[in-house]
């Protein structure tokens, strides 16, 4: 791919204004060489103005998802694109959320521009596994456990069973539970099923990837190695 078309599609600018970097002799490569527009250069000894590129297509982001802020790119407010830098909002191919969490969910959230990853995880035959620790308005009654793993829960409105989920109860009124399934608001109607409350929610865990060393609004690229953890059992 030609230098232009490349940074162009990173968001650094139009090709217009991509074109303007190269006149003003901003691109060069890891020795400080004057690059030019035509020019095709391996992605990791493109500098522009010294600094490394920012990562090629095929980008996957871990980020730590903090309360008040949504997925969605037309929702009013804050969304999670505004945690990142802005240009990467000018990305082709775009970044986009794998599956989401709502404005009152917190935590574990997968960002790639990887299509075909996106759509492997989220497609219920990946059975990918999905953690989440609530806190509950009123006393867990005991039953909650066995009703999850049956795989016979219905939600209101839905004529499908969910499948089996594990419940692991945390104290009187706190609960981890893990799905495999990503069915709109699908933790809330669950406890709402078996008469309570989700006061808080968060996703601690996806497979066996974890928020570990990420406080709220931070995120990390992910290497091949982490990618592959999504699709493992997660940890007991």
């Amino acid at each position: 791919m030609k230098l232009l078309r490349l940074i162009a599609n990173l968001g650094y600018g139009s090709r217009k204004e991509v074109l303007q970097l190269f006149r003003e002799g901003r691109v060069t490569d890891a020795a400080g060489e004057v690059l030019y527009a035509d020019d095709r250069v391996e992605h990791a000894q493109v500098r522009l103005d010294g600094e490394p590129l920012d990562p090629p297509s095929g980008l996957v982001l871990l980020m730590h998802k903090p309360l008040g802020v949504t997925c969605s790119r037309k929702d009013a407010g804050r969304l999670v694109y505004d945690l990142l830098p802005p240009r990467w909002r000018r990305r082709d191919p775009a970044l986009s959320t794998v599956g989401r969490l709502d404005r009152d969910t917190s935590g574990l959230l997968l960002i790639t521009d990887d299509g075909a990853l996106l759509h492997r995880i989220i497609s219920p035959r990946a059975e990918v596994a999905k953690v989440y620790e609530a806190t509950l308005a009123r006393d867990l009654r005991g039953d909650e456990e066995a009703v999850f793993a049956g795989g016979t829960l219905l939600l209101e409105s839905e004529t499908t069973p969910l499948a089996p989920a594990r419940l692991q109860p945390l104290g009187p009124r706190r609960a981890r539970l893990t799905v495999t399934e990503g069915r709109y608001h699908q933790v809330r109607r669950m406890f709402a099923a078996v008469g309570n409350h989700v006061e808080a929610l968060e996703r601690v865990a996806i497979g066996r990837l974890t928020l570990e060393g990420l406080a709220p609004g931070e995120w990390r690229v992910l290497d091949a190695d982490a990618v592959a953890r999504v699709f493992e059992p997660p940890a007991s």
